[in-house]
């Protein structure tokens, strides 16, 4: 028995735009999985307080009179998705969001704007452990041809999914719990990572890839919007750093 076979949390978030610093929530779900019981499923449509562009509003159908109409205080729903998530990373539960980077830093951000605590400040240990699968296959099917999109992942792994379902937050999070033991049965040693050597490891494989990745931009002349090295949470205007000798397990 593996953490494989445990409680796993899922969480994802639809936002105005691809701005952690500057775009705001929409949506959220937390999906929480145990074993032999149906998924406890909880759900947020936040009021952003700003005009949702169309293009966002293409991809996941919430118009700004809906979320002005129907949508919570974001102050109110912005503490609740913090806390909700802060209560199984406490416990040593593992968080699990496909490209979780993105999601817990426009959630961090949010969490600012609003003058509330952080969700680090909510837990002793930190933002840990979280799970992956977008990092995890980054590292173990590197040179992998074609989109890593979490529709993409699915096919790839035979992963069952209505196409027209996703950019729903909770859609995209079954899915993504989904993929993880699909992953690790096309790659077993998944399975025998311990939780906080696997999430340690996650800081390293995004870490190589990012600066990889951004190496190549600068190499065509693109300098803006360069993938942060820093993981679960990425922080304004990282620093570059030197890149060490890895020896990972998974």
């Amino acid at each position: 028995m593996t953490w494989l076979d445990e409680t796993m949390v899922g969480f994802d978030t639809e936002t105005t735009g691809v701005s952690t610093a500057k775009d705001r929530i929409v949506t959220a779900a937390i999906i929480t999985r145990r074993a032999g019981e149906e998924p406890s499923t909880r759900t947020w449509l936040v009021d952003p307080g700003i005009e949702i562009p169309a293009a966002a509003t293409r991809v996941h159908g919430i118009t700004t009179e809906q979320a002005r109409a129907e949508g919570m205080d974001p102050k109110v729903a912005l503490d609740q998705i913090a806390e909700a998530l802060a209560a199984p990373l406490s416990s040593g539960t593992p968080v699990v969001g496909f490209n979780a980077q993105y999601d817990l830093s426009i959630l961090e951000a949010e969490l600012a704007r609003y003058g509330l605590p952080s969700l680090e400040s909510r837990l002793e240990r930190g933002i840990r452990p979280i799970i992956d699968p977008l990092v995890i296959d980054r590292f173990l099917d590197r040179y992998r041809k074609g989109g890593r999109k979490l529709i993409d992942m699915c096919r790839i792994y035979a992963v069952p999914v209505v196409a027209d379902d996703l950019h729903a937050a909770d859609a995209d999070v079954l899915a993504t719990l989904d993929l993880l033991p699909a992953m690790a049965q096309m790659h077993p040693s998944l399975g025998t990572v311990e939780l906080d050597d696997l999430h340690d490891q996650q800081i390293e494989a995004h870490r190589l890839w990012a600066t990889r990745f951004a190496a190549f931009l600068k190499s065509k002349g693109e300098t803006d919007d360069l993938p942060s090295p820093l993981w679960p949470v990425s922080l304004p205007e990282p620093q570059e750093e030197p890149e060490p000798a890895s020896d990972m397990l998974f």
